[in-house]
């Protein structure tokens, strides 16, 4: 191992760079579909030798100290990018006639800015290096500051975020309830970088043992949580309907009947025999194929539909304005119907995708012939207040749409006092691949991080509802055109374990930079 170690430290030029580059391409096997964990074992040492080897001359200006280690980093990330998020430029495939020219700006381009986050995380951990453990708490809280800052900067997009790989599976889901996903980034790298102390004797022993230690901790907490007796003796009937509606159709005027009616027909079917009916019904995102205000008989169509003590949460467009002076505003939105066929709440989307629901720079890029790739045919207006839905039984849901249930604090701040999450989405832009079944597993984090259940409506999949320890109690296969019935235990009480937890994460990362600081300045001392 010293000297595989060894080589690795000592390479330059471009083979350091491509070395970083695989090894970040991947880690990417940890993340959902593959949740191969075990692929950051071999990308996290790799990282730290390279990192080993990424000195300058200690005459150096400061910023050329540490641009060999933001070199390697900004490799690792572009790789680690590049293989996790191909997958976006499906949407720009959709309409190819319009959009394909700019396929390599979107799959080149969104890693490629990505990638800062991880240069400046392993330049950020270089500056407290040591060797032994020390250096291995240092990656961990490079890590741990970058993948914070990937949640807000720039509008945020904490896609495919490390901690993420320490939880394929409910067991090990349940410690984000604790540390929240910003401490489970840095106890991810701190753990899967460990085995580079193989490389030599110093803290060799240490360093594995507390390794195990957490990972069994970890595992450990998880079987406890999930043996615990659900509490709480409220619960609420739910459907959830896939149209499995194909982008070619979705916006044709020519098809918006037969859309609409596809899912009227799935939400009136009778339920099962001995099963109650649905109290909630829950249409995917965009799914309503046409502007309520131009078809009011598709409301009274609901409504009839409906009986006493249902509503339906459909993924709508929603429209303000009267058309005067181009003064009309179109929101991405959820509407909730009662059985009177009336629109009795509506929550706009605020968290909206860049060039994907608006355009940033509107005025000059449209001179030049951008424009954004979006949910509808129209440019979205971004909402300004999410607040709950009451549902039947006294319930109260919060809606999220789209990628909105990706950011932690934001799902936490927003469901303080809700009894259950609504994520509606279409992920019919990205096809069967790695992306929706990414969506789909922080949906179920944020679950286990609220202690809420989840009911995630999805175009084209991954449809599904998430008890609160993050276990799918029912969903549909990509690509399906079907509906399901599920009876969803609501808690007992609400509260902010996610704000809590997310606090406990910074107070961790926080640690772990003391710490190899600490490490640091001690063995420069010594030294002296």
């Amino acid at each position: 191992m010293e000297r595989l170690a060894g080589r690795i430290m000592l390479l330059w030029g471009w083979r350091r760079a491509f070395a970083a580059f695989l090894a970040g391409a991947f880690a990417v096997l940890m993340q959902a579909p593959y949740d191969f964990f075990a692929a950051g074992f071999v990308s996290f040492p790799v990282l730290v030798w390279l990192l080993d080897g990424a000195t300058a001359p200690a005459s150096s200006g400061l910023l050329r100290r540490f641009r060999p280690a933001f070199a390697v980093g900004w490799w690792f990330g572009f790789g680690y990018f590049l293989a996790g998020l191909w997958w976006i430029g499906g949407a720009l495939l959709v309409e190819a006639e319009n959009f394909a020219w700019a396929l390599p700006f979107a799959v080149l381009g969104v890693p490629l800015m990505l990638a800062f986050f991880y240069g400046f995380a392993t330049a950020l951990a270089r500056l407290l290096w040591s060797d032994g453990i020390g250096r291995i708490g240092a990656l961990a809280f490079g890590f741990g500051v970058a993948e914070w800052l990937r949640t807000f900067l720039f509008t945020g997009f904490p896609w495919n975020a490390i901690g993420y790989a320490a939880m394929p599976v409910p067991l090990l889901m349940q410690s984000v309830s604790v540390v929240g996903l910003i401490g489970m980034n840095a106890l991810a790298v701190f753990v899967l970088a460990m085995p580079a102390l193989l490389s030599g004797q110093r803290h060799l022993r240490f360093g594995l043992s507390l390794a195990l230690l957490l990972v069994l901790a970890h595992a450990g907490f998880g079987s406890w949580r999930l043996a615990q007796t659900e509490q709480g003796d409220r619960r609420l009937v739910v459907r959830v309907v896939q149209p499995n509606v194909d982008m070619s159709r979705k916006w044709d005027a020519a098809e918006e009947d037969k859309v609409f009616g596809d899912l009227m027909r799935m939400s009136a079917e009778a339920p099962a025999e001995g099963r109650p009916k649905p109290q909630l019904i829950v249409w995917p995102e965009t799914s309503v194929p046409f502007l309520f205000t131009d078809r009011p008989d598709a409301l009274a169509a609901i409504g009839a539909m409906l009986t006493e003590g249902q509503m339906l949460l459909a993924g709508a467009v929603r429209s303000e304005g009267d058309g005067s002076q181009g003064a009309t505003l179109y929101y991405n939105s959820v509407v909730a119907i009662d059985a009177g066929g009336e629109i009795v709440n509506a929550i706009d989307k605020i968290h909206l995708v860049p060039f994907g629901e608006y355009l940033p720079f509107a005025d000059v890029l449209e001179r030049i012939g951008l424009k954004q790739i979006v949910a509808g045919p129209m440019n979205f207006a971004a909402g300004t207040l999410r607040k709950p839905v009451a549902l039947p039984g006294n319930v109260l849901a919060t809606p999220f749409i789209c990628y909105e249930i990706i950011f932690p604090k934001l799902v936490a701040i927003d469901v303080s006092s809700s009894d259950i999450i609504v994520n509606v989405t279409n992920d019919a832009w990205f096809g069967n691949t790695p992306g929706p079944y990414q969506h789909f597993r922080q949906a179920q984090v944020r679950a286990v991080e609220t202690g809420l259940p989840v009911v995630r409506a999805a175009n084209t999949g991954i449809s599904g509802v998430i008890d609160r320890r993050g276990r799918v109690i029912d969903a549909l296969a990509i690509d399906a055109r079907a509906y399901f019935d599920v009876d969803v235990s609501l808690p007992a009480q609400t509260g902010r374990p996610a704000l809590r937890a997310g606090f406990v994460g910074l107070v961790i990362v926080g640690l772990f930079g003391l710490i190899s600081a600490g490490i640091a300045v001690a063995r420069r001392i010594v030294r002296n």
